[in-house]
């Protein structure tokens, strides 16, 4: 990737940087462990990602459907071979060719976020997976491409994380989903557990309520767990130390849940710099991501 100072592409990079520093602090925190070309292409997929993400979250109902719509049309734009105007546009561009990042990709990311434009209730986990999947799980296959990998295998076990991380943010974010009158829960799970939207509109952290939570976290534990075998697969030192960090912040998300038993109406859940500096230092003296 060759993206001199005085070009726009290189601002659109900039520009990408400042959007994920912002905004996903955990990955940018992460992501400084990165060769300079990786860190900044991955930055420049997430501005793509973020922009996808906000325009389904954060504006008004009647203009949801026609940003996504553009964000669609400037992806499309990005892999043709016509001029574009917007810096981060060069940017990604410039990203999905020097690391051949499939446009089906990111279609199947823009029909997952287009899911949150007409359905806000889930039946059961297979209808929930389907949903991590194209909002998440693609994300791992597209953030493989850019770190780079020795094995096929390895694009099933990014799948995994991005999953595992989705169902990290789903159980940390009920307050915050609820009140975008969405429910990111297996219903029929919620229905055994004697749980219902009623549940989460009066916040009522009961033991059905813990019992709950507590299988769910396990169950997100298990593909964070399948996602480490594919760590080993990645091609370079720093891209597995930056997977491992991404992986125990993440999940450590979980465990700041379970922490405060389960309460995730009191306040959201957040692991600390300190203790992102300490799961750093952990895996750097195992230095488990020195050999593949």
């Amino acid at each position: 990737m060759n993206t001199p100072k005085d070009t726009a592409a290189q601002k659109g990079f900039a520009e990408s940087r400042d959007i994920t520093k912002k905004w996903a602090k955990s990955f940018y925190f992460a992501s400084l462990f990165l060769p300079k070309e990786k860190r900044y292409a991955s930055y420049a997929v997430y501005a793509v990602c973020r922009a996808c993400d906000y325009s389904v979250d954060n504006i008004t109902d009647t203009s949801k459907s026609q940003n996504l719509s553009r964000i669609k049309e400037i992806i499309k734009e990005a892999y043709e071979d016509i001029p574009l105007t917007q810096n981060v546009a060069l940017a990604f561009r410039e990203t999905i060719r020097t690391y051949q990042i499939p446009k089906e990709y990111f279609d199947n990311l823009i029909d997952g976020m287009s899911m949150d434009l007409t359905k806000n209730r889930y039946e059961n986990f297979e209808e929930l997976h389907a949903y991590c999947y194209k909002v998440a799980g693609i994300v791992g296959l597209i953030m493989l491409k850019i770190l780079g990998h020795n094995h096929k295998e390895a694009e099933h076990h990014a799948v995994d994380l991005g999953i595992a991380m989705q169902l990290t943010n789903i159980l940390r974010d009920i307050k915050e989903d609820y009140s975008l009158n969405r429910i990111y829960l297996p219903r029929d799970e919620m229905i055994s557990n004697h749980l219902n939207d009623q549940t989460i509109a009066e916040e009522q952290w009961n033991e059905d309520f813990r019992n709950f939570m507590k299988f769910q976290i396990a169950r997100a534990r298990k593909y964070y767990e399948n996602s480490a075998k594919g760590i080993p697969m990645i091609s370079s030192a720093r891209s597995r130390l930056v997977v491992l960090m991404m992986k125990d912040i993440y999940s450590g998300i979980l465990t700041a849940i379970e922490r405060t038993r389960y309460d995730i109406f009191a306040k959201r859940v957040r692991v600390s710099m300190l203790r992102k500096i300490f799961l750093l230092l952990r895996i750097l003296l195992k230095g488990q991501f020195m050999n593949p």
